[in-house]
């Protein structure tokens, strides 16, 4: 035993790299190893020889076992010690000009919408993505057998037989906030909810999942007068100019009373929107006052109170002021279109320093 510790603990100070380390090991306490085959030498030895032999045969192991590691440890070491010496870099280099990360688009507009609504004195409020079907659709006024209650068109939460629960599902609107903040601040209050929502739909202008901005304004004196000044202003601060011609259209929306889809008048030259001239119009958001029966489910008394709300979609304007042509491209995490579409990460939106690029 003596003659194995010395052979293999020589063996394993002089190896040069890890390779050679673990044909020493595979050699000499491996299944096939000398240490393995002298072990089992153990079994035609008399009671008395075992009892001396098969300590100092673990205690070999072990000692071999260890100086195994160490060495291991010292190779590591010296290693790195070489990969430091030979890759090193020169920190006080200029840093690349080339712009690599970028903001989303859905990011940058979400950042521009606040900006807006901020000025106005609106705040932001969010909410749960997954919420009951109470505040996604009751809340709202809107009834059982609307057609949006569907399973074809929302995404309903599994539910195991007997779970007498209420419904869950991913919010198909920002509306649910609306109600919450209610419940939470009363009125008067002034808001928006921008977020993520889903519905099921997949084509070339909708997606499962997009995103929404709401706002919802209560006072006690409010009118669709405030509204359409709301929506005038921030069509003009969005899209950066200094007129704007809205057509408000009868319309019908569950939570609000009298409803309104809104239009901007624009042109289409060359494929490119300009707003505020031309003799086109193009919808971009439904509005109203809101329902006597949503400010109830809020918990706001309707005979004293009175607000308006509007909801759009962040891609859908998002696409017509940088030109997307696709909304799955929002979705698609490719670099390139990212790269192209993206903006600077410190370039933040401000109605003063400018919204865009």
């Amino acid at each position: 035993m003596d003659d194995l510790k010395a052979k293999y603990l020589t063996q394993i100070a002089d190896a040069a790299d890890e390779t050679s380390l673990e044909d020493i090991r595979i050699a000499a306490v491996g299944k096939k190893g000398e240490v393995a085959l002298k072990m089992r030498e153990l079994g035609k030895m008399t009671p008395e020889e075992r009892q001396v032999a098969g300590p100092a045969l673990n205690a070999l192991k072990d000692e071999i076992n260890s100086a195994l590691a160490a060495k291991k440890a010292a190779l590591a070491d010296a290693a790195l010690d070489e990969r430091l010496r030979s890759e090193w870099l020169d920190v006080t280099l200029p840093t690349r000009t080339q712009r690599r990360g970028t903001i989303h688009p859905i990011s940058q507009v979400t950042e521009e919408v606040t900006a807006i609504f901020a000025e106005m004195g609106f705040s932001v409020a969010e909410g749960p993505r997954i919420d009951t079907d109470w505040y996604n659709f009751d809340a709202l006024n809107i009834p059982g057998h609307h057609p949006a209650r569907a399973e074809m068109d929302t995404f309903y939460m599994h539910r195991a037989p007997g779970d007498n629960r209420p419904p869950h599902v991913l919010r198909t609107h920002t509306s649910p906030v609306q109600i919450r903040s209610m419940e939470a601040t009363g009125a008067p209050t002034r808001i928006i909810c921008p977020g993520g929502v889903y519905r099921a739909d997949y084509d070339q202008t909708h997606t499962p999942m997009f995103h929404q901005v709401e706002g919802l304004a209560i006072d006690k004196d409010i009118s669709m007068a405030n509204l359409k000044w709301v929506l005038e202003e921030f069509v003009k601060s969005y899209f950066e100019v200094d007129g704007v011609d809205l057509r408000f259209r009868a319309s019908h929306f569950p939570f609000t009373e009298p409803s309104a889809e809104v239009d901007i008048r624009c042109s289409w030259e060359g494929g490119t929107l300009k707003v505020g001239e031309g003799d086109d119009w193009l919808e971009i958001l439904g509005s109203g006052m809101v329902h006597p029966k949503v400010l109830e489910a809020g918990g706001i008394d309707p005979n004293e109170w009175q607000g308006f709300a509007f909801g759009m979609g962040i891609d859908r304007i998002a696409m017509l002021k940088y030109g997307v042509p696709d909304l799955r491209a929002f979705f698609d995490s490719d670099l390139r279109w990212l790269r192209h579409y993206g903006f600077a990460a410190l370039d933040v939106p401000t109605l003063h320093g400018g919204l865009s690029r």
